[in-house]
């Protein structure tokens, strides 16, 4: 009976998987790979179990040969299991790979790299509810983080933190200060982004022991209009804007994120603070940028 009936089901649970993934692909659907993920491996686990203890079981028991192939229904559930759970794990628990979409982070990261992200530094969480079940290394200032984007979680950002709980972040006149005290920033050589082909004013910055690089263009205004700031985020009244910048108090259990290309990021200025139940992980390391192999290595 279940021979006859599994075909038709399996047919259906796959094709619930297409219809999500191809309404996804579409811009149908907000698309949470994590869920997706998820469910792939529960299913096809579900259906692991089932050959283990029941239809290889009744296949021995009907004399079936035991290197008989399995019908294609269980090789595209039964047998995709050990793959997908070991890509489940890993994914979720160990390191996460990503790829760096835009320039909110030149010099520290270009366009193509191809990163991973450790996913249990700040503590292990549940995948898909994201909830912490472990305490990890705090977060701290100066680390590459990734993250949910507030206005929009199943989109993943990543900044640099700038500021932690209870922290007066202010960045005015192109100058950043962390509770009254002045970041100073070392003047490098010229920066040619080859992708803009202009040039842009090269910094060394230290922010929490970590030693990075970031670009100023003079071009761009110092100051911040609040109009320009998405409308009414969370803890909006934390902040002050002005023409020479942005006066922020960073409320408990949130983090205040900058990008290294200060000109040319959307970043907490613009929507507010980052919620702790908002991090993915700690970004680390470049493990390829197929336009420009240099890229590969770990970074701050």
């Amino acid at each position: 009976m279940l021979n006859r009936i599994m075909p038709a089901i399996t047919a259906c649970v796959l094709g619930c998987f297409a219809a999500y993934i191809g309404a996804w692909y579409f811009g149908k659907v907000d698309g949470n790979f994590a869920l997706l993920l998820f469910l792939a491996t529960s299913v096809t686990g579900i259906y692991w179990l089932a050959e283990l203890f029941l239809f290889k079981p009744t296949r021995v028991k009907a004399g079936e040969p035991i290197n008989h192939p399995q019908p294609w229904w269980l090789d595209w559930t039964a047998g995709l299991f050990p793959v997908i759970l070991v890509v489940f794990v890993l994914r979720s628990f160990l390191f996460e790979p990503f790829k760096i979409p835009s320039g909110s982070m030149i010099p520290t990261l270009q366009i193509g790299d191809l990163i991973l992200v450790n996913k249990f530094h700040y503590g292990v969480r549940l995948p898909v509810l994201n909830k912490k079940i472990t305490d990890g290394t705090p977060v701290a200032r100066g680390d590459v983080m990734v993250f949910r984007y507030p206005p929009k979680p199943s989109l993943d950002y990543i900044k640099r933190v700038v500021g932690l709980p209870g922290d007066k972040i202010e960045y005015k006149n192109k100058m950043l200060s962390i509770n009254g005290q002045p970041i100073s920033k070392m003047a490098m050589p010229d920066y040619f982004d080859e992708d803009q082909m202009t040039y842009a004013k090269l910094f060394e910055e230290q922010i929490g022991g970590k030693t990075h690089r970031l670009l100023n263009n003079e071009r761009r205004p110092a100051g911040w209009n609040e109009a320009d700031t998405e409308a009414d985020y969370p803890n909006k009244k934390n902040c002050q804007y002005s023409e020479l910048g942005v006066t922020c108090i960073v409320p408990a259990g949130h983090y205040f994120m900058m990008g290294d290309n200060r000109d040319n990021s959307l970043d907490s200025r613009y929507f507010g603070f980052v919620p702790d139940a908002n991090i993915v992980g700690r970004a680390f390391f470049v493990w390829m940028n197929f336009g420009n192999l240099k890229r590969i290595g770990g970074f701050e």
